[in-house]
């Protein structure tokens, strides 16, 4: 809590995802970037699968990147954002989130410096700039899933830090070191802030990485939305200098 995202900004982001995963499928599908890879716009239900699984997940989404300014040095490695023209107020409302996103990210890297004994700066410059995604996600009801289906399958985050509003609604789980699954129910408007992969890596295992999952809720008839953005890094590691102790995971 106290991160500093107003709770009106995120109702009225959530009331806008809502909007749009309600258009016709035909119209959700016209912003599928060919050759993408899902970085922008829209992916559709039944295509992401977690990594190792044989069943795909049971969501859809849309993701929203960094808005780069002409000339900026990563405009070649980071695509355009693209906006669905049948929501009105969707590019302004999720570009205000996503800044708000990008504070509450700086404020929590700081906290993480601090707990670690380094300049509560230390991480600034590792996120400066950085390809971070935030990603409105919907899973929509499902009579009977089939299979090993569920909502998003056992994973590790391969960014920096994972912030995550919209979990209150029961299916969100944890892996603990003894693997156990842990449900996590935090109060409305709390986030939930996941480690990844390259804070993991950059913390020399000293902080690990956060194995998660969404499961169906009893028979999955009920929809869910959630609203995780993804910081990530914008250097390469083997110019980094490592002052933590720990595992080196490369």
């Amino acid at each position: 809590r106290d991160h500093g995202i107003p709770q009106d900004l995120i109702e009225r982001a959530e009331a806008k995802a809502k909007e749009f995963f309600a258009l016709p499928d035909a119209v959700k599908r016209s912003y599928l970037i060919p050759g993408g890879g899902g970085a922008r716009g829209y992916t559709a239900f039944g295509v992401e699968t977690a990594k190792g699984a044989a069943a795909h997940d049971l969501k859809e989404f849309w993701h929203v990147g960094r808005e780069l300014v002409a000339g900026h040095k990563y405009r070649d490695v980071m695509g355009d954002n693209v906006w669905p023209a049948e929501v009105e107020g969707f590019r302004s409302v999720f570009l205000e989130l996503y800044d708000a996103f990008d504070a509450a990210g700086l404020k929590i890297l700081s906290a993480i410096a601090r707990f670690l004994g380094v300049d509560e700066d230390y991480f600034a410059d590792t996120v400066r700039d950085g390809n971070s995604v935030m990603r409105l996600l919907h899973y929509p009801p499902v009579d009977k899933p089939s299979g090993n289906h569920i909502r998003a399958g056992a994973h590790e985050d391969i960014n920096t830090i994972t912030l995550l509003i919209g979990a209150e609604e029961a299916g969100l789980e944890l892996k603990t070191k003894d693997g156990r699954w842990l449900p996590v129910s935090p109060k409305p408007g709390e986030l939930v802030v996941n480690i990844g992969d390259m804070l993991q890596r950059l913390t020399n295992g000293r902080l690990r990485s956060t194995s998660h999952r969404v499961v169906n809720p009893g028979d999955a008839t009920s929809e869910r939305f959630s609203m995780p953005c993804f910081a990530f890094f914008t250097f390469t590691f083997s110019s980094w200098n490592f002052p933590f102790s720990g595992i080196r995971t490369g």
